[in-house]
């Protein structure tokens, strides 16, 4: 599937996307058989009893659904050095760092080319469905991409964020210079040794391009508002160095400067045309269009843990149509936005048959699905998983895959929704992580309920004009009940009367959502909102990537555990206000 030509063909790519998915079944039996025709005699399959078979029913039968914690014996002896074919036929030559998000810490994922390949074939099929709504000429693209340093294993292999590999892999450019617009930033700007002094002049090297900008991306929808909010704070020092042709002095990497000493000349006309556009702004709204007036949209991944800075970054936006990004993970790739028009709340994703071999366990409970124990209680049993042709418009699976690098049965831990079907393959909307994001003695919040939670006290905020920047949370039990804790960011000061509604509608999204029998045993005392101040959330940032997190993957941490010291004691210590709710 993945092109490599001179001239983009994306009518061809969108005829072979077509045929692929009229056929997904078979495609997807073909993939499966192939990859296990690789791999089939490595260490773990043989350690199962799969021995070298390759249909579904041996490999569903021998091969138990498994998650990090069952692979992660054999990655470290990979990462160790051991060169022998142990999760694949071929050596693993580097590693991903996965964002950390899920347990606080990140984890290697293996990495092969294989990967990449896939990699590049989604961004090769979501270019073409893109572009076939939304043509691009032969401007550039402001991209707010940076590649984090890889470090070596103890057995000497590459490891880094999974955007990191894929940068820094010889084949990226060359493939990716067919189908989007070149960026406006040099390598030495992407691959910076400083977060902040990357981010600084990607901004310089947007304004410099300003009328040769066609799109505004970046990984992730904050790293798309974190520039532009930077901008806010900078843009006066922006104009001086346009003006003078001279780059900041605190801008010290030596490459960094080398390869703007190229491309910044004085230019006192956009200097001055870039002030006046400014102070000429309400409120920054339309910033972007404003400053790339030829910009055709932004792109990024929108959905999910995004989608809480959607109103944010609709603000900066202005008229530009929001484009979401394909849906992946470290783990690799499952689907492409062949739909990119619409809005990111509406955005669902068609499974790419071939990238890899996919299941999806069934989350709605039947009765066949519950069995009494001697008490007479119902339990739960697991649904078995079924195929990607056999789900269900409307229902809710957890994605299970098995991929080209040595995952198998992997349970990705992602919850989604069946929202149709693209030919004969499922479209996806992502609704949230299958593990429990908050639980106190019997209850459960998940992902999504704390985003509900969150929107509703975003509503009052919104109602006196106030901005929530940023959230978690955290399940405090060293109380006597145990009881949740949200800590709020707010743009301005709001009245008591305000944070104590805000308080109240955060606790009754969470009553509802957790058991019914939670409050009335008082088994969890009264939910707390605490109010950080400003500035809180970007030293949370700054302090992940002070131990080696990439900017390409950080995201905020939903949840804080009470292991996670360092974060909590950041939160604690800029607790500006607290409520209790009084909603119960």
């Amino acid at each position: 599937m993945l092109q490599r030509m001179e001239v983009f063909d994306g009518e061809k790519v969108i005829k072979e996307f077509e045929e692929m998915t009229k056929d997904a079944e078979r495609v997807q039996m073909e993939t499966l058989k192939k990859i296990l025709e690789e791999n089939g005699w490595a260490e773990y399959l043989q350690n199962l009893g799969l021995n070298g078979r390759t249909d579904p029913q041996s490999f569903k039968e021998c091969v138990p659904l498994a998650t990090h914690d069952d692979f992660e014996a054999y990655i470290q002896k990979i990462a160790d050095g051991d060169s022998s074919p142990i999760l694949t036929g071929k050596p693993i030559e580097s590693m991903s760092l996965s964002s950390g998000t899920t347990k606080g810490r990140p984890k290697f994922i293996p990495f092969n080319d294989s990967l990449f390949e896939t990699t590049m074939q989604i961004f090769q099929t979501s270019f073409a469905f893109r572009n076939k709504q939304v043509p691009l000429g032969n401007g550039k693209a402001l991209q707010f991409v940076y590649s984090s340093k890889q470090f070596k294993t103890k057995g000497g292999l590459a490891a880094g964020a999974a955007t990191t590999n894929v940068y820094r892999n010889p084949k990226f450019k060359t493939t990716m210079k067919a189908i989007q617009s070149q960026s406006c930033s040099p390598d030495e700007v992407i691959f910076g040794s400083d977060f902040h002094q990357s981010l600084y002049c990607h901004l310089l090297c947007g304004l410099i391009s300003r009328d040769e900008i066609e799109s505004v991306s970046s990984p992730f929808a904050h790293s798309i508002i974190l520039p532009f909010k930077t901008f806010e704070q900078v843009w006066e020092e922006l104009c001086t160095n346009i003006r003078d042709g001279v780059l900041s002095s605190w801008v010290t990497d030596p490459s960094i400067r080398a390869a703007m000493s190229k491309l910044l000349k004085p230019d006192p006309e956009l200097a001055d045309l870039i002030y006046e556009k400014c102070a000429g702004l309400s409120n920054w709204y339309g910033l972007i269009p404003e400053l790339f007036p030829n910009a055709k949209y932004i792109y990024g991944i929108m959905t999910g843990s995004m989608e809480p800075y959607l109103m944010k970054l609709r603000h900066y936006a202005g008229h530009l149509p929001l484009i979401s990004a394909d849906y992946g993970a470290s783990e690799g790739w499952i689907g492409v936005n062949v739909n990119p028009m619409l809005p990111p709340e509406m955005a669902t994703f068609a499974v790419i048959p071939n990238i890899g071999y996919f299941e999806f366990i069934p989350l709605k409970a039947n009765a066949q699905d519950q069995e009494q124990e001697g008490d007479g209680a119902l339990v739960l049993q697991e649904n078995k998983p079924v195929g990607l042709t056999e789900v269900k418009i409307g229902e809710e699976y957890e994605i299970v895959v098995t991929n080209v690098a040595g995952l198998y049965r992997y349970r990705l831990g992602d919850v989604v929704k069946v929202m149709g079907f693209h030919n004969a393959t499922p479209e996806l909307k992502f609704v949230c992580r299958s593990n429990l994001l908050l639980s106190i003695n019997t209850d459960k919040i998940t992902e999504k309920d704390l985003q509900l939670a969150v929107e509703a006290a975003r509503n009052v905020l919104a109602a006196e004009k106030l901005e929530l920047v940023e959230f978690t949370s955290h399940a405090d039990i060293t109380s006597e009940p145990g009881h949740y804790v949200i800590f709020l960011e707010i743009s301005g000061e709001a009245k008591e009367e305000v944070l104590r509604e805000c308080c109240n509608r955060l606790d009754k999204v969470f009553r509802e959502a957790g058991s019914v029998s939670w409050r009335k045993g008082k088994a969890t005392g009264a939910l707390e909102l605490r109010v950080v101040r400003k500035g809180t959330f970007h030293k949370i940032m700054e302090h992940s990537l002070s131990l080696g997190s990439a900017m390409s993957q950080y995201k905020t941490p939903r949840a804080v555990g009470s292991t996670n010291t360092a974060v909590l004691h950041i939160l604690c210590s800029n607790v500006v206000n607290s409520y209790f709710s009084t909603a119960f």
